[in-house]
């Protein structure tokens, strides 16, 4: 899906890769930092204070490298990552199909999930009933559905213990060194604002496509 994105693109196909960050901590640090000062490094305040926590659903376009339309709230939870789907494919009403490379957490093959794929992509079908039969039935026969390249949103799953495949987790590291670590927040919404910040300005002057090596060979012998 990575090396075939560019070419996607161009026929009004998108892909974007996806995934959660919990728990991200709204630190205000004590005192504040020192700076640098010649032969000394930045030293960044130790003692904090907790304002409390929120988390955050991304999604990163592989063939631009851009943040789209980021969520940041209290939860992280099946209706929360449904409500970001929709709003990432209003985005772009002219796309033509939208491929999500997600990892397998249960909110990413959900039975609300499944329904509204059947919506968007104009579907006529008996789905079954969840745990008992059908396409609902359980998490494979969700996700082989889930799956199906004909549709118009089309989700691509990591391997398990895999979710390092996805490109999205280096854009979480970036998030994480460049902002998070370094910031001083003096309440969940004054963090909010700023990933929001850090995310426009990434947007227009850092985004572009991650240059991805890995060939698919297994890591080991």
């Amino acid at each position: 899906m990575y090396r075939a994105a560019p070419d996607l693109a161009k026929q009004r196909e998108r892909v974007v890769s996806t995934d959660e960050m919990t728990g991200v901590q709204a630190l205000e640090r004590k005192h504040p930092n020192l700076p640098m000062a010649p032969g000394k490094v930045e030293r960044i305040e130790f003692e904090y204070i907790r304002h409390g926590t929120c988390a955050l659903i991304l999604s990163r376009d592989v063939a631009t490298g851009q943040v789209v339309v980021p969520y940041a709230g209290p939860t992280r939870t099946e209706s929360d990552f449904l409500a970001h789907v929709q709003q990432v494919v209003a985005s772009d009403p002219v796309a033509a199909r939208w491929h999500f490379v997600v990892d397998n957490l249960n909110i990413h093959y959900s039975e609300s999930l499944v329904r509204w794929v059947v919506q968007v992509s104009d579907l006529n079908i008996d789905l079954g009933v969840k745990g008992k039969t059908g396409v609902l039935k359980n998490r494979q026969s969700r996700t082989a559905f889930l799956s199906n390249a004909s549709h118009r949103v089309v989700f691509h799953y990591t391997p398990k213990h895999c979710s390092w495949m996805n490109q999205i987790e280096i854009w979480l590291s970036i998030l994480a060194r460049k902002l998070l670590k370094r910031g001083s927040f003096t309440s969940v919404e004054h963090l909010i604002a700023q990933v929001s910040a850090f995310i426009d300005y990434y947007n227009l002057t850092m985004a572009k496509p991650f240059t991805w090596t890995y060939q698919g060979k297994p890591l080991t012998a």
